[in-house]
């Protein structure tokens, strides 16, 4: 929001776009099938209504494989209903929801069971726990088949994340970028590779748990991904022995085991199959169907994930939609500038959308289908607003795993009548500039030369494209810099031009447009650097009273104060004298914090004790 936002204008017809939005008359969807769409709110809520008795009876084994049904229907009705809620771990549920409702899970503790002598204590095929356990298997192993990115490797992935407090104990024998690499990025790659292998046999299984639990933790204080962390907690009791439960009922209080599952051992079940003594003729075909099921689903699973050379169409720039190959945290993205332009395509008018207009889902500036979808809803839409005919264009620039800024998609097409097909690329999207990725280390670097003062954006642009940028009043010093390339500076309002080549830069002007035209016959890369003078003068005069007061209160100070700075010192501003609005700005933060120290609780406090103790003790 301080460099790179366009300053659009209200254009005519769209006044009411938000309320209408607000009223849930116009809502721009992403579903997987294009048939499919949401029922009416009442139905709505009768469908999750249904959704969470399913998963009710499915915990307590009552009514199992009707429960089953309950829940996975209308699960995967919303999931398949709005693709911007895709992610790995939704999937996973609806996978396990799957297999559940094949399964014999309501054989041991379940209200089935109490109507159901045959069900009750009952053994359960094997290839129920097989199945599951390979399915966690693959969650963690192909996660870490993914991590072997040459971006997860070198450190890029999740650059930041060695800055959270969890990692502060690594950080006392080891520097950031060292608790980045070995840590994050090293022990998250050999945890997801092993961890499968780990849980599954006896002897390593123990020290697999520790690091498992550890691990899953961590990740739900890092990350804000719901109930997953806890969810993978859950599926450790999967790798050990069946009867485990068991032995924990066994050793509770004899009182408390009358209200437990029994401890008894388990009854035959005609779904099982038997050798030796208990065998009971051959295999029936629907073991055999089990069998057959129980491998080609793992087959699948294992092929899924790198199945996107045949889903060419929902390839950016990492395959497929993003759910389903398990590449979890391996890019990270960070969106400077996302500009939509539209065109009336009777009279030529051109105006601007606010990004995001009629959704409240960011995802689709990543996906190529996404934006398809978006630029078809807009051009439904915006003819009630007076634009016939229209055409969208997108503008979206964004770095991935701490690249340069760069287009996504190209801002000369109109995405309307632009052609996408899943099963073939789509024309219209920029490649990576993956040749520029050794170039992250030098930012880096420039980046740690910078003051506090001083922030950076790094552009990379392909040739015969421009970037139009507005700079603000408040960044009164900000230039550009020219890396490799060449390019063009036009400035709107002066009408000049200025051609820059690789190490060259100028003083770009403050409230004015310009333009940065790519005139090499190779992508260029130039930097902003751009400094908020407004914020600046702001902090360092707040500094500077502070500075006043401390010396007025050791005595350093020996000349009094203006009759405007004496409630500095908590004296009552004289009669007739204004407020200075600085003063007035530096008490009420004063006061702020003040506020905020006292309404702490214990607990806050403590915290914020043991904090200034640690840094205090590492430094």
């Amino acid at each position: 929001g301080l460099l790179m936002a366009l300053d659009v204008p209200q254009e005519r017809g769209l006044g009411h776009l938000d309320q209408r939005y607000l009223d849930g008359l116009e809502v721009c969807r992403f579903p997987l099938l294009p048939f499919l769409a949401p029922l009416p709110l009442d139905w709505m809520y009768l469908l999750y209504t249904i959704m969470f008795l399913g998963a009710l009876g499915i915990m307590l084994g009552c009514c199992y494989r009707l429960s089953c049904v309950a829940f996975l229907c209308p699960y995967w009705y919303l999931l398949l209903l709005d693709k911007t809620s895709w992610n790995n771990h939704s999937y996973l549920y609806g996978l396990l929801g799957f297999q559940l409702a094949l399964m014999g899970a309501d054989r041991y503790g379940s209200v089935d069971g109490l109507f159901r002598p045959r069900k009750r204590n009952a053994h359960v095929p094997l290839w129920n726990y097989a199945l599951l356990r390979a399915q966690v298997f693959i969650v963690y192993f192909i996660a870490g088949l993914k991590k072997l990115d040459a971006d997860w490797v070198g450190g890029f992935s999740m650059g930041t994340l060695a800055r959270h407090w969890l990692f502060a104990p690594f950080r006392l024998v080891l520097s950031e970028e060292l608790t980045s690499r070995l840590v994050v990025h090293g022990g998250g790659l050999v945890l997801d590779l092993s961890a499968g292998f780990l849980l599954f046999f006896d002897a390593t299984r123990p020290l697999a748990l520790v690091f498992v639990t550890y691990f899953h933790c961590m990740n739900s204080q890092l990350f804000s991904i719901g109930m997953f962390s806890y969810t993978m907690l859950a599926t450790n009791g999967l790798f050990c022995r069946p009867e485990w439960p068991r032995g924990l009922v066994a050793r509770c209080p004899p009182r408390l085991q009358a209200w437990l599952p029994s401890t008894e051992p388990p009854q035959p079940s005609p779904d099982c199959h038997y050798g030796g003594r208990r065998a009971r003729g051959g295999l029936r075909p629907r073991q055999h169907l089990a069998a057959a099921f129980t491998i080609l689903y793992v087959l699948e699973q294992l092929f899924l994930p790198y199945s996107h050379f045949i889903t060419q169409g929902y390839n950016n720039w990492t395959n497929g939609l993003y759910g389903y190959s398990w590449d979890m945290m391996v890019h990270s993205r960070f969106h400077q500038h996302v500009k939509i332009t539209y065109r009336d395509g009777l009279t030529g008018e051109v105006g601007y959308l606010k990004p995001g207009a009629f959704t409240q889902s960011r995802r689709w500036r990543d996906h190529a289908d996404m934006l398809k979808q978006y630029s078809a809803c807009l051009s439904r839409l915006l003819p009630r607003y007076n634009i016939s005919q229209p055409q969208i264009y997108f503008d979206v620039w964004v770095s991935i795993n701490e690249r340069f800024q760069q287009r996504l998609v190209d801002p000369r097409v109109d995405l309307v009548r632009a052609p996408w097909s899943p099963w073939t690329p789509t024309p219209w999207l920029l490649p990576l500039l993956v040749d520029l990725s050794p170039w992250r280390q030098r930012l880096q670097e420039l980046e740690a030369q910078l003051d506090g003062h001083t922030d950076t954006v790094f552009i990379a642009d392909f040739p015969g494209l421009h970037l139009e940028n507005f700079v603000s009043e408040d960044l009164g010093n900000t230039s550009l810099r020219v890396l490799k390339g060449q390019v063009l500076v036009e400035l709107v309002e002066q009408q000049q031009n200025h051609s820059l080549h690789e190490g060259q830069g100028m003083q770009l002007p403050a409230g004015q447009y310009h333009k940065v035209h790519t005139v090499s016959p190779e992508p260029s890369c130039y930097m902003y650097l751009y400094v908020n003078t407004t914020a600046l003068e702001l902090e360092q005069n707040l500094t500077r009273l502070q500075e006043l007061r401390e010396r007025v209160r050791n005595g350093t100070e020996q000349a009094p104060l203006p009759p405007e700075l004496r409630p500095l010192l908590g004296e009552p501003l004289p009669a007739g004298a204004p407020l200075d609005p600085l003063v007035s700005l530096f008490l009420r933060r004063e006061q702020r914090q003040q506020r905020k120290e006292r309404e702490a609780g214990l607990a806050q406090r403590l915290r914020r004790f043991l904090r200034r103790k640690f840094f205090l003790f590492r430094r």
